[in-house]
């Protein structure tokens, strides 16, 4: 096998064999974008290439052979991933179809549900939405306003949207396609609210009308997406029978008497979303891999473009310049790092759903935590590389016939998907500053000033990923060695990280436990030190994926292959010091000489990396072929 090869192996992780087949059978199907086709047009024709992708398993992947699928969340997340190398469109229609609405029913329903619906939504025979956005709330679940009041006299419950900002909003599937939403609602019965719950509710006929009581309408054209029809969905009285309640966290007896076998309403949430994980590490990956192919792009463009030079005979490849290896090697190196991060991540899901006994709350939502911060750096590693991708190109890149701007339009709501990334941050961040405290649910300010834990060195080291592997190369570090080549040493490298992110954890919880009891202030303690807050969600994120990427070194087999990913390891790990040399050098953590070093040594990587840019654009795995740039075709 060639270096890439090696490299792709190490990258494609543990679901090798999804992918593999991939590039195989999506590369023989017609999935580019076609920027000539009407609205209308081109959401019929992703439709019809969802259909197409029933026949390669993916879509039954996804659920549990009990509900009539085939067991493999892994394989299900990571085909469709590498839907993202070709349309993010049919990536995202993908994942509203089978990821959102499939798992909303398998997650929160029981057997009576799947077996209803689940065979149909797998074959499409069922089209469904997931309606839980409203225009006035986002990633405020808990404050949704769409109400489900339960009718004993009928048995049926009322979908009702009782204000303009209660109106459904962004849900892929409801402007043209779905005919069945699962609606997030406010659970009312005997005058009680029980909190948000999921909903069956069909939304159009057999013919693509609304049903009564029901009015959709269209978002139109969007910054990208534009095969996805992303629509409105407003509800009047709209009765439903008691058994749509997907009722595997809540019920609602005939009586109109609710029950749950988790007493706390702010768990129960709290437990319903964690089953929905997917989707945010379907967002991520889906990310990482569109910002491959930009990458590739890029990359196999400053291999082929000359410009400048000594003289106008001796013109100069792009990728020859320092600038330009400036601009993109590093984040070819950190997308590297992203992809490990993400198998690993996918792996943590798959032996979590995989398993017939719900895991432990904390590692639920440790799990749930990363796949926050990891979406977020994703989907900003993403909209900061695409970007330069295509700036990099120049002209060229402008064209859409060279994808890059499709690739940025598409990618740029991913910042917000799933969750806006501020707010993912600051999610991982709370889980840390109150050591998952069970007390402590959701993005409550409050609490969050109230739990803040005393220590974090222990929260810090219990979250190491391959902890034997990084303790020892931590411990095997030079010290305080004033050789400048230290920063090299992996060792050096992982306890920067970790001493950072411990730093402004506990700096960030000294900051909350300032406040008393009363909640105004609590609050007013908690917005004055957010900005502190997030920062300690990015700085975690950061040592996980620097973590990810050295265990991933170490299951490499290929000893060239090792040493390649070696350096494009210290690439990735001096660019992020290189970033926040601020804070290193403001703490102390770097003098002025050593952080001049750090740009020297990236500087040298740079050169040493050079030779090697088509093999690291090979190593990602998305075949020359498929890339579909026109600028790469001519000579």
């Amino acid at each position: 096998m060639t270096l890439s090869d090696e490299l792709r192996m190490s990258l494609d992780g543990k679901w090798r064999h999804v992918r593999e087949q991939s590039r195989k059978e999506l590369a023989e199907l017609d999935l580019a974008y076609d920027h000539d086709l009407t609205l209308d047009e081109a959401r019929a024709r992703v439709l019809e290439q969802m259909k197409k992708l029933v026949p390669t398993g993916i879509p039954a992947a996804g659920f549990k052979v009990s509900s009539g699928g085939t067991g493999d969340p892994g394989m299900a997340v990571t085909g469709i991933e590498m839907l993202a190398q070709f349309d993010l469109s049919l990536m995202v229609k993908a994942g509203v179809q089978w990821g959102l609405f499939g798992g909303a029913i398998e997650n929160l329903g029981t057997a009576a549900h799947h077996e209803k619906y689940i065979p149909g939504l797998i074959n499409l025979d069922i089209l469904g939405c997931f309606a839980m956005t409203e225009t006035g709330h986002g990633s405020d679940v808990q404050s949704l306003e769409t109400t489900a009041t339960f009718d004993p006299a009928t048995q049926e419950f009322v979908i009702h949207s009782p204000t303009p900002s209660a109106r459904k909003d962004y849900i892929g599937g409801a402007a043209a396609h779905a005919r069945v939403a699962a609606v997030f609602a406010q659970l009312i019965t005997k005058g009680e609210g029980h909190g948000v719950h999921c909903f069956i509710v069909p939304i159009r006929d057999e013919e693509g009308n609304d049903l009564p009581g029901i009015t959709t309408s269209d978002d139109g054209h969007k910054g990208g997406l534009g095969a996805v029809d992303n629509g409105r969905i407003v509800f009047d009285q709209v009765r439903i029978p008691r058994e749509n309640l997907l009722n595997k966290y809540g019920q609602v007896d005939e009586g109109g008497t609710y029950s749950s076998p988790i007493e706390s309403s702010n768990a129960r949430f709290f437990t319903m979303l964690g089953t929905l994980i997917r989707g945010r590490i379907s967002v991520g990956g889906a990310a990482s891999a569109a910002t491959e192919v930009a990458l590739s792009i890029a990359g196999r463009y400053a291999l082929k473009r000359r410009q400048f030079g000594p003289d106008a005979e001796h013109e100069v490849l792009l990728m020859d310049y320092r600038m330009h290896q400036r601009r993109l090697l590093p984040l070819i190196a950190k997308s590297y790092a992203m992809r490990f991060a993400q198998n690993q991540l996918v792996a943590r899901m798959d032996r979590v759903q995989s398993s017939e006994e719900p895991p432990p709350a904390h590692q639920q939502r440790e799990l749930e935590s990363r796949a926050a911060g990891l979406k977020a750096a994703q989907t900003w590693h993403a909209t900061r590389a695409i970007q330069e991708a295509r700036e990099a190109c120049g002209g060229a890149g402008y064209l859409a016939e060279n994808r890059l701007t499709t690739l940025k339009g598409d990618t740029d709501v991913f910042t917000t998907f799933e969750g806006d990334n501020h707010v993912l941050f600051q999610l991982v961040a709370k889980e840390l500053l109150t050591s998952y405290a069970q007390e402590v649910g959701g993005l409550d300010p409050v609490g969050m000033v109230r739990f803040a834990a005393s220590t974090v060195a222990d929260v810090v080291k219990e979250r190491t990923a391959a902890s034997q592997l990084i303790q020892r190369l931590i411990d095997a570090r030079p010290g305080n060695s004033d050789d400048d080549h230290d920063l090299l040493d992996r060792g050096t490298q992982l306890n920067l990280f970790e001493d950072r992110e411990q730093h402004v954890l506990e700096t960030a919880a000294r900051r909350l436990r300032r406040a008393g009891k009363d909640p105004v202030e609590a609050f007013e303690v908690f917005n004055a030190a957010q900005d502190h807050v997030i920062r300690a969600g990015r700085v975690h994120i950061e040592r996980i994926v620097l973590e990810a990427f050295t265990a991933g070194i170490a299951r490499c087999e290929d000893p060239e292959a090792q040493e390649l990913l070696r350096d494009v390891c210290s690439l990735y790990a001096l660019s992020a010091i290189e970033e926040d040399l601020a804070w290193f050098m403001g703490h102390n953590r770097l003098s002025d000489t050593r952080a001049k070093t750090v740009t020297a040594l990236i500087n040298d990587l740079l050169d040493k990396l050079r030779p090697h840019t088509l093999t690291l654009i090979e190593g990602f795995g998305v075949p020359e072929e498929t890339l579909n740039a026109a600028m790469l075709l001519t000579e």
